[in-house]
């Protein structure tokens, strides 16, 4: 493997490039499978802290490399599919049973900040969450869940799901294997991660410093008492 003999900057369970070589170690070519139920358990079962977006970023790169020996259409086709998938099973969970989510105390993997946080964001952006939610950790576990909570139209639900996977799902594996193209980021690749999760993360922090702007601009304009 590339950087086989690089430090990791994560535990192996949350360490993309180490799940993927173990994966493909164990199951060869079927490490696309096991991928995909990584990316569909992510997005569908409530379980925000798997590496998604360096995940695919890293299929990408190793099937540019040669390391992950599968077929980049077939790759792409597989993500799309366990991400749409997932978002529909995200769907229906909250559509079934979003009071009771609602009403979990929090645990190691849950908290209910997250929950508030996903709904403020899907009241804040409507139907484009569904997309943009896509490239924020932790919010794109949940706001599929939201969105059947809110009883969004079906129709329009399956619409940004559509989109959304293409974008994230398709669209990182594809930076992926363009960036793995240059020698820098094969041979930088921990490097490359952290990037990719730092700029997956940008959202949230614009939306936080877009909020203090806000609380800091309306507390100026209050009236002295």
């Amino acid at each position: 493997m590339i950087a086989a003999n690089l430090p990791t900057l994560l535990p192996d369970w949350l360490d993309a490039e180490s799940m993927i070589t173990g994966f493909i170690e164990r199951f060869g070519v079927w490490a696309l499978v096991a991928i995909c139920v990584i990316v569909l358990i992510e997005t569908g079962l409530l379980f925000p802290f798997l590496p998604g977006d360096s995940l695919l970023f890293t299929v990408g790169l190793f099937i540019g490399t040669g390391d992950l020996p599968v077929p980049l259409w077939v790759a792409c086709l597989a993500l799309f599919a366990a991400a749409f998938i997932g978002d529909q099973i995200g769907y229906a969970i909250g559509h079934a049973v979003g009071p009771r989510i609602f009403a979990r105390e929090d645990s190691r993997f849950f908290k209910r900040s997250y929950i508030d946080k996903t709904h403020n964001f899907f009241e804040k952006y409507g139907g484009r969450a569904i997309i943009l939610a896509r490239f924020v950790p932790i919010v794109r576990t949940y706001i599929p869940v939201a969105a059947g909570i809110g009883k969004m139209p079906y129709g329009h639900f399956i619409r940004y799901n559509v989109i959304g996977a293409l974008a994230w799902g398709v669209g990182v594996t594809l930076l992926g294997f363009w960036l793995g193209s240059y020698e820098f980021v094969r041979n930088n690749i921990e490097v490359a991660l952290v990037l990719i999760v730092a700029v997956s993360l940008l959202p949230m922090v614009i939306e936080w410093l877009n909020h203090r702007r806000s609380a800091r601009r309306e507390a100026n304009d209050s009236p002295a008492v």
